[in-house]
Parts: C-alpha cells; structure tokens; sequence
C-alpha cells in the first residue's frame, strides 16, 4: 500500500492539433482553464501529499499567477519546464521530486474529467501490484492494417483496453525506467510502456467514458456536453 503519492502532470504541448494561439491546456472549459480541473481533483485527495506540474518553459510564471495561485492548489509545490515529448516531462518532473514517495502518479492535464474514485481505485491497485493504468474495454471490432490499407487481422476485442491516465507506479520503479529509457533512446507514448519494457507487471483499472483526451477542437464541443451531463446527476 503506498502511503504517500506525488502526482506529476504533463501539460507541456503546444496543442498544434488544436489550432489557435492559446495551448490546449489552458483553453477555457465551463469558465475555467481545462489544466484547473484535473487539479483540483488531486488537490482534494488525501492520499496525494504533491502536485509536480511540467509545462513549456516560457509558461512557467504564467503558471503560478494564473493556474496554481487563483484557484488555491496548495498542493502544487513545483512548476518545471516539460520537454518536446511527453515522457520528457514527466522524467523532469519526476527530477524535481526532493522527498521519494512510495508511489508517482503520473496524468495528462488535458484530461479534465477524471473521477474521484477511479483515481483511488488505481493508486490502491498500484499500491497492491506496483503499476496500474485506468483503461477502458474496447466494445469495437478493431482490425490491424496495413500502410497499403488492406485489413490483415482482426483482433480480439477481449483482450484489447483503450490505455488513459491517471496511471500510478512504484516511485523507485519509475524513476529507473526513465533512466533506462534516456539511456537506450526508448521512444514510448505512455509511461507504462517503459514499465512494461522493464518486465514489470502493468495492472489495469476501469475508468470512465467521459475520461475523454482534448486535442481537438470537437472535444472541446464534447467536454461541454460531459460537464452538462455531470451536472444533471448532481
């Protein structure tokens, strides 16, 4: 079980997908920067003790004035230049990290609308197993194909999940797969890649639909439907 977790948060792109001046993450979501959310969410968390927050090196004080100041995120205590990929932020994220946690949970902040207990589900899945992902089962039929455009599989449904964040490690295991990862050149899109590549084992956690990624602007459209829908249950 971990008994204190540091949350480092990648919110270093450009959103060139997204078009427009303004990076993706501190676009406007209901009133409020889209990065705003998910921080307020590891704010209000018990067993989170730190939020790390890697963003472009040119918003770092932009950062403190108008994300983590305004809004009272107390627990954001470092704000660090991210890199050009996304695994380079969270490995200078995880450098600004003085005190080792027991475990790093590592989310995108362009993921505004994660849950409250998915996020304990994980970190406790973590604490149990090393590593845990929240996912969700894909219901699709899904093909492999060729750069040609011709189907040569169709793959199992069963045993294939859509990877998201938050994902939670073990901090001593994080830290040495993005040494590794700096060493040989491993190029991965999320950090259990490296896990995995470490022979470690990945677990996995049902997550939620509304756990949607904004890098465009149709899920900006979107994200505005999820918050109506989410405050229709309260």
């Amino acid at each position: 079980m971990f008994n204190s977790v540091v949350a480092v948060v990648p919110a270093a792109g450009l959103g060139t997908r997204m078009g427009g001046n303004t990076p993706k993450q501190y676009l406007s979501l209901g009133g409020l920067p889209l990065l705003v959310y998910s921080l307020r969410v590891f704010q209000h968390l018990e067993s989170i003790c730190d939020i790390i927050l890697s963003v472009p090196e040119s918003d770092l004080e932009y950062c403190w004035r108008e994300i983590v100041k305004p809004f009272g995120l107390e627990k954001v205590t470092q704000v660090v230049a991210g890199g050009k990929r996304r695994q380079d932020s969270v490995r200078n994220g995880l450098a600004a990290i003085s005190n080792p946690p027991d475990g790093v949970l590592v989310h995108d902040g362009v993921r505004p609308f994660i849950d409250q207990k998915v996020v304990w589900n994980v970190i406790h899945c973590a604490g149990q197993t090393g590593a845990a992902v929240v996912a969700m089962p894909i219901h699709d039929t899904v093909k492999r194909v060729d750069l040609c455009g011709i189907i040569q599989e169709t793959l199992k449904r069963e045993e294939l999940w859509q990877i998201q964040t938050p994902q939670v490690f073990r901090y001593d295991w994080l830290v040495e797969a993005h040494q590794k990862a700096q060493q040989h050149q491993w190029d991965v899109t999320d950090d259990a890649a490296l896990i995995e590549r470490m022979g470690y084992p990945v677990s996995v956690v049902e997550g939620s639909c509304f756990n949607i990624k904004v890098t465009k602007p149709d899920d900006l459209v979107f994200g505005e439907a999820i918050l109506k829908t989410m405050e229709s249950r309260l």
